[in-house]
């Protein structure tokens, strides 16, 4: 066992004053705890406020997936660059206190190497349960850096990704471990060798909905290999998923249960979230910006217009509401969001995407409906068909941004779509008369890294990987 492991054992030990975690293992206080046994290690992966969670919250913004009012983009000047696609500003300089992505991340992942660097030789387990919890360390190790890489660095292309600087990889919890910032490739070529290492330990069934499963490893690993543009290898995986878990929630039940509150007009009354802990669609729960028993992020109008007629699991979400001189779409549901995780219904459109592009239509379209059945109402509900594989990936892709809405899986679909060129991405918006447009070609498409990690970027050195 190393004598230094994680900066966070340090903060455990209440009242006390260190100088380092070096000191602290040197001479532990009375009273605190070395972790020795597996219990004690898989505890981590419970740290669902930390290690857990996935703000994305800039990219939402690029997006404009959730509403930002007009006080907070007259302060904010970094997400009102985002938001308004202001090419013109610096947003390297503006980025002086949205670190939370990248901290946030770093940290999960100095936990999760403090996990896979000691589970195989803790106490009191069997050697199938050691493998069991480095297995689900290494899952959500992987999910960080892909979180990250899609965050701070351009979208793989196979062409660039071996010179391309994607993100700093650190691979042990020792404060003082060496860290370079890798290239694309190299991050993604490390991401998938993480899955591929933990499968074969991941349980078909987890302990919690923070665990991932078998399920959540071939799902994940179907979610890489869809965004390098891997699409024989990423069907494979989703249908492995899908064997594993292909319950799909029928939101449509879920609108007539809550429909005499949904439909109280100029009504606001919350009802409850079902995308929470025990959300049939889960492989592997986690939080996104939002960490807490709390309602959605509102959306903007423009986005609201994109979902389906009769959508009900828009319906039980939102409802447009004017405030003084500001109209968005309201969110109307409080508790837990699965916003980090991953869940059976973007394993479902993977599939469907493939399919259209192996030109298998009908069978993509088969996908598509079944996932629409549990979503749209009868009353509005129509089976899509396409003729080709241009208008049944774009059917398919319209669903998916409208089911992975608040999360990372639209703004990475997006980079793979423009970074392929086949099939065109265009965001345009009109505000005050003034008409807005997001190119594809914008550098805003990737974000820069935080100034506090520029200047203090520990045991290596990190280059931007955007011009401002």
């Amino acid at each position: 066992m190393k004598k230094i492991y994680y900066s966070i054992i340090c903060s455990l030990v209440l009242g006390s004053a260190f100088t380092s975690c070096e000191s602290y293992l040197d001479d532990l206080p009375k009273g605190s705890k070395r972790p020795t046994t597996l219990a004690d290690y898989e505890a981590f992966l419970r740290d669902e406020y930390t290690s857990q969670s996935a703000n994305v919250d800039q990219t939402l913004n690029l997006l404009n997936d959730k509403y930002v009012t007009t006080a907070t983009l007259s302060y904010d000047r970094l997400t009102n660059a985002n938001y308004m696609w202001d090419e013109t500003a610096n947003r390297i300089e503006l980025n002086r206190a949205d670190e939370t992505t990248y901290y946030g991340q770093y940290a999960g992942i100095s936990t999760f190497n403090l996990i896979i660097e000691n589970a195989l030789t803790a106490t009191e387990a069997t050697e199938e349960q050691k493998r069991e919890v480095w297995a689900e360390a290494k899952v959500l190790r992987a999910m960080n850096y892909f979180n990250l890489v899609n965050y701070y660095a351009d979208t793989y292309a196979a062409a660039t990704a071996a010179t391309k600087l994607s993100v700093p990889l650190i691979t042990s919890a020792n404060i003082y471990a060496p860290s370079k910032q890798v290239t694309i490739q190299e991050m993604y070529d490390f991401i998938l060798s993480d899955v591929r290492d933990a499968i074969p330990f991941l349980p078909k069934v987890s302990q919690t909905a923070l665990h991932p499963n078998l399920g959540a490893g071939y799902a994940f690993y179907s979610r890489v290999l869809l965004q390098m543009t891997n699409y024989t290898e990423a069907l494979k995986y989703a249908e492995l998923a899908l064997s594993e878990n292909n319950a799909l929630y029928d939101w449509t039940a879920y609108y007539e249960q809550n429909k005499n509150i949904i439909e109280i007009p100029d009504s606001y009354i919350n009802t409850m979230s079902p995308m929470g802990y025990d959300y049939t669609e889960n492989y592997t729960f986690r939080h996104g910006a939002v960490y807490y028993f709390a309602t959605e992020s509102d959306i903007p109008v423009e986005r609201a217009q994109r979902f389906e007629t009769g959508d009900a699991r828009f319906l039980s979400r939102w409802k447009i509401r004017t405030l003084g001189a500001e109209t968005n779409y309201q969110s109307t549901l409080a508790g837990t969001f699965n916003y980090g995780g991953i869940t059976t219904v973007e394993v479902y459109l993977i599939k469907a995407e493939c399919l259209a592009r192996a030109g298998q239509i009908n069978d993509a379209m088969d996908v598509l409906n079944e996932v629409r059945k549990s979503r749209i109402l009868p009353v509005s509900y129509q089976d899509i068909s396409a003729t080709n594989t241009t208008e049944a990936v774009n059917a398919i892709l319209k669903t998916k941004n409208n089911e992975l809405i608040l999360t990372i899986v639209p703004f990475g679909d997006a980079r793979r779509l423009i970074a392929e060129g086949t099939y065109p991405v265009s965001l345009s918006k009109t505000v005050n008369g003034i008409t807005y447009t997001l190119s594809k070609s914008s550098h805003l498409w990737t974000m820069p890294f935080p100034q506090g990690a520029i200047r203090n970027p520990g045991n290596g050195t990190i280059t931007q990987n955007v011009s401002k």
